[in-house]
Order: structure tokens, then C-alpha cells, then sequence
């Protein structure tokens, strides 16, 4: 705990066997309270290593997609009774060190959103980031903070801590379920008015290290220039976008199916099968 307040990592996870064992090795267990890892169908042991590993594992009965994965593990998250939620990918290519300096910085009331940085300092390139997804990554950021009236080092990076409220009140089951998910989580945040803060955060690229190819990129790209517009024409009074609209479907929302995952482990034991029978309601 961190003043009085239970810390949760979930770590959204596909294809992560190799790169699990290190991943948990580094987060700082004496701050945090609980661990979640979801499962998306990946096609390696990630979930049977997860289980025995102790971890609540949860598995997509197919393959949901990014977005959706991050909407089971905040989920699951609440339920566990979370006041912070830190995102850590299993990949080994973000620092778990850095997860007690993130949730300090909401734990402490200065800030609801946290994110750790790639671009702060000299991490991004010097960790191995291809030179276009950098200058990517730098242009996207430059027209997102201008569209969205904002000013964040990047808007792309994986690596997140929310509070509680943040992810009770955001219309997360509006958004896709997709890479772009991620975009549109952080342009409602600033939509909403929280308060985001940043820490510098050292990035490895390697082999086993995840990352979406250039195809995907510019998807993803194109999907992130249409948040930040609909982010300005929502701002402006000219559209009315359900991501942006405060009565969108939340993550506590009764009309959300959640028979879409089964259970690896309840009360570190592991299952053989589950069949989704828990709520993914939280309140």
C-alpha cells in the first residue's frame, strides 16, 4: 500500500511466456497489493505459466483484442477492491521499477492519471525504438496536443497508472476494443478534466518484446488523428461522440456481457476450466 491505498498491477498480456518471469522479478512487491494478468488467447503458455506463477489470471476465450483486454483488466482490477491501478505490459519493455514513483504521484492527491514517458529524456531511441515509429510517434503527439488543448510528452505509450475514479467514471466500454482503445482512454481523461502527470521511462526493444507492425501502425495512427478531431468537434459543440459523452457505457455498466473470458486461478488455485461465470461488474 502507498498512503493508505491498495495498489493493483494488471498486465495485459498476448504471447508473453518468455518475457513474464522477468517482468514479475522487478515490481517492487513491498507496495503492491495485488496482481491481475488477462489472457488474450494468446497462443504460448502465458496463462498456465501466469497461474502458476500465483498470479489471477484471467483468459479471453478468443482474441478480443488490446483494448479489450485492458477493459477486463481494470474490471477485475475494481473488483479486487483497487484505489490505483498500475498497467504494466508482461513484455519486459517497460520498467516495473518505476510502478511505487507512479502510484505515489496519485496516491498523493496531485494527480489522477499517470504515464510513463518514452520520450522524456533520451529512453525512447537509446532503448532501441525504430526511427519511424519515433518521428511516428512524435508527430502524432505534436497534432494531439494541439487538437486536444493539451500538452503530454506522448500520448502512446503503454505504460499508465489511473485511480479508482478514473476508471469507475470514463466511458471505457464506449471506446474500441482495439489499439486505438489507448488514445481514446487518454483523450477522455483529458476530456474530462483529470489531472495527468508524467515520469521519464526507460524502453527496451527487443526479439520477444511486443510491438505492432507497420500495417497496424498506420492504423493506428489514422484511428488517433480521429479521436483528437472528434476530441475538437466535441469540444466545439459540432459532434456528439459516445467516447465523449458522460453517460457512456462504463466499466460497471450491467448491459456488458462478460461471458467473453474464463478463470485460471480463484483463491491460488488453478482451474482447469472456467466458463465466465463471474461479473465483470464492479462498483
Amino acid at each position: 500500500m502507498l498512503n493508505g491505498q491498495k495498489i493493483v498491477v494488471v498486465m495485459p498480456a498476448y504471447n508473453a511466456e518468455k518475457t513474464l518471469r522477468r517482468t514479475l522479478a522487478e515490481i517492487p512487491h513491498d507496495v503492491v497489493d495485488g496482481m491481475i494478468l488477462v489472457d488474450d488467447a494468446s497462443r504460448d503458455g502465458t496463462s498456465k505459466l501466469a497461474a502458476s506463477l500465483g498470479i489471477p489470471t484471467f483468459v479471453h476465450l478468443r482474441n478480443y483484442g488490446y483494448g479489450r483486454n485492458q477493459k477486463t483488466c481494470y474490471a477485475q482490477a475494481l473488483r479486487m477492491g483497487a484505489d490505483v491501478v498500475v498497467m504494466l505490459h508482461p513484455d519486459y519493455q517497460y520498467s516495473p521499477k518505476l510502478i511505487t514513483a507512479m502510484a505515489a504521484m496519485i496516491t498523493g492527491g496531485d494527480f489522477d492519471v499517470v504515464l510513463g514517458s518514452r520520450i522524456l529524456g533520451v529512453g525512447a531511441l537509446a532503448g532501441g525504438m525504430p526511427l519511424y515509429k519515433y518521428v511516428f510517434n512524435r508527430s502524432l503527439t505534436l497534432a494531439q496536443n494541439i487538437l486536444c488543448g493539451h500538452k503530454l510528452s506522448e500520448y502512446h505509450t503503454g505504460y499508465r497508472a489511473f485511480s479508482r475514479r478514473v476508471l469507475l467514471e470514463l466511458p471505457l466500454h464506449e471506446n474500441s476494443d482495439d489499439f486505438v482503445f489507448d488514445n481514446q482512454m487518454l483523450a477522455q481523461a483529458i476530456y474530462f478534466k483529470y489531472r495527468i502527470g508524467e515520469v521519464s521511462c526507460p524502453t527496451k526493444y527487443f526479439e520477444d518484446a511486443s510491438s505492432i507492425n507497420f500495417r497496424r501502425s498506420c492504423k493506428y495512427g489514422l484511428g488517433v488523428l480521429g479521436t483528437s478531431a472528434l476530441f475538437r468537434l466535441n469540444r466545439l459543440g459540432l459532434a456528439k461522440s459516445r467516447i465523449y459523452a458522460a453517460d457512456g457505457r462504463k466499466l460497471h455498466d450491467p448491459s456488458v456481457p462478460a461471458d467473453y473470458y474464463r478463470e485460471e486461478m480463484r483463491d491460488g488455485e488453478p482451474l482447469a476450466v472456467g466458463a465466465g461465470e463471474e461479473s465483470s461488474r464492479v462498483g
